[in-house]
């Protein structure tokens, strides 16, 4: 049956402190309205999915642009039902189902929303909410099921006697209904005398009053259900979303080495037979072919390695790749959409920043090149750096293919170093080195003999 999505994100979240509003805070590497709105995609068509903003609405509808998505406004917060009704210009005209979802519920799945919409399709009530007990329910309002599996009431925490305080079967805020009824009915909704507000949960008062009936769809994992509302439970959220990620990886055929000391972003793909070890962190869009190796400690955010390759312990890649058989690390870094090529080497201490680096070339020690291409089957010395920065302007250096960079040299940018040549340890280079030429760049080495020993019959030998 067609289904109409209103994801509810209009809220600030003021119990979590924070001068970002609720919905955009993170877990498992995504906002938590991005995580609802992935989901609904199993129910909804991109046109029939409107999400409500209202507090920083302009960031939030900047975060989840290119979603299929689209927004209304609330305007000043008067409650969820009042948030629903501003969706009535909208949504009025669609038929079939309406579900409403919480943009600061990011661990409900897609499959439970597929049950909750096939659950209330093939009942003949007018809404069916979702429902999970809790050990502790205290701050719920509490479900009121007849024999019949009917609700008839929903009771808030506050206004509960001490026998419905004993139960434990609590509201989640989700539901689905006929989406006609709801819209020729929640005109009727009234502002609560106390707070002011529209609470959507008087639309079942109104309409079981009509005669209609109201179901529920009992989850027994209620951490699906987990609604965020304090840093505590956003950590907890998070834990959740990441041990998914890394359990259906290990199904998969990924092997992870103590997997619960590993962070893994949703987004992030992992091939198989790739080994990952201890303390790693993988970010962003990453993305990790068959049969690699990341080493322990190592952080991967945006990266995107090929088949076979390797990046060892600490090191940090940050949207750049490695492609098939290369290996980088250990303590390396690569960063501004660097690129290692096939079985390129670039080993410890040695830093890479929009630089291209050849197939099969070498950069195995302590070394700085920015801004730079490196031909295929080149070799760089430990020490080497690329002065690319003249505090105005970035500059390039090109260093052809076969060639050898010596330790310690001094490239200053803009420079080109030809194919097959070679420079000398120690050099300053400021102009082109043409292919297959050796270039110097360094003083003459002055030698005076006896300096040291006249020096400590002049002043007394010290040490």
């Amino acid at each position: 049956m067609k289904t109409t999505v209103v994801i509810l994100a209009a809220g600030f979240g003021t119990r979590m402190r924070s001068k970002q509003v609720k919905v955009l805070h993170r877990a498992g590497g995504l906002p938590l309205v991005e995580h609802v709105t992935r989901a609904s995609k199993a129910v909804a068509e991109p046109e029939r999915t409107i999400v409500v903003t209202g507090h920083q609405a302009d960031d939030v509808e900047r975060a989840l642009a290119g979603n299929g998505v689209s927004f209304v406004r609330q305007g000043p917060p008067q409650g969820t039902g009042h948030a629903l009704a501003a969706c009535r210009e909208r949504a009025a005209g669609f038929d079939g189902l309406l579900m409403v979802l919480l943009g600061d519920a990011p661990l409900l799945t897609a499959q439970t929303l597929l049950q909750l919409r096939d659950t209330q399709a093939a009942s003949n009530r007018a809404a069916t909410l979702l429902t999970t007990t809790l050990p502790d329910p205290s701050g719920y309002g509490r479900v009121i099921v007849n024999p019949a599996g009917d609700v008839t009431a929903i009771v808030e925490h506050k206004v509960c006697t001490p026998q419905q305080r004993e139960i434990r079967v609590i509201n989640s805020g989700i539901y689905c209904f006929q989406a006609k009824l709801l819209w020729d009915h929640i005109a009727k909704i009234q502002p609560n005398p106390i707070s002011n507000e529209y609470y959507l949960t008087d639309m079942f008062e109104i309409l079981t009053g009509l005669g209609h009936r109201i179901g529920e769809m009992h989850i027994p994992d209620s951490n699906e259900l987990l609604g965020i509302n304090t840093r505590v439970e956003l950590a907890q959220a998070d834990r959740v979303l990441r041990d998914r990620k890394r359990r259906s990886l290990m199904l998969a055929g990924v092997t992870l080495e103590q997997p619960e000391t590993i962070t893994i972003d949703m987004d992030v793909e992992v091939g198989q037979d790739t080994v990952v070890e201890p303390f790693a962190r993988l970010l962003g869009t990453t993305k990790i072919g068959d049969d690699c190796r990341v080493g322990a400690g190592a952080i991967l955010d945006g990266a995107i390695l090929g088949n076979n390759a390797a990046v060892h312990a600490y090191t940090l890649v940050s949207n750049s790749s490695i492609a098939s058989g290369a290996e980088v690390g250990p303590f390396s870094r690569l960063r501004m959409n660097s690129a290692v090529e096939a079985d390129g080497r670039i080993g410890n201490f040695v830093e890479l920043k929009n630089t291209q680096f050849g197939a099969g070339s070498k950069s195995q020690h302590l070394a700085y090149l920015g801004d730079s291409t490196v031909g295929a089957g080149a070799n760089i010395g430990a020490g080497t750096i690329t002065c690319n920065y003249d505090g105005v302007a970035k500059h390039p250096t090109h260093i052809g293919a076969g060639a050898f960079v010596g330790s310690n040299s001094t490239l200053v940018a803009p420079v080109t170093i030809g194919d097959d040549s070679y420079i000398a340890a120690g050099s300053v280079i400021t102009e082109e080195v043409p292919p297959e030429a050796l270039a110097l760049g360094r003083a003459r080495q002055t030698l005076k003999h006896e300096w040291a020993k006249r020096r400590k019959q002049q002043h007394g030998k010290k040490h």
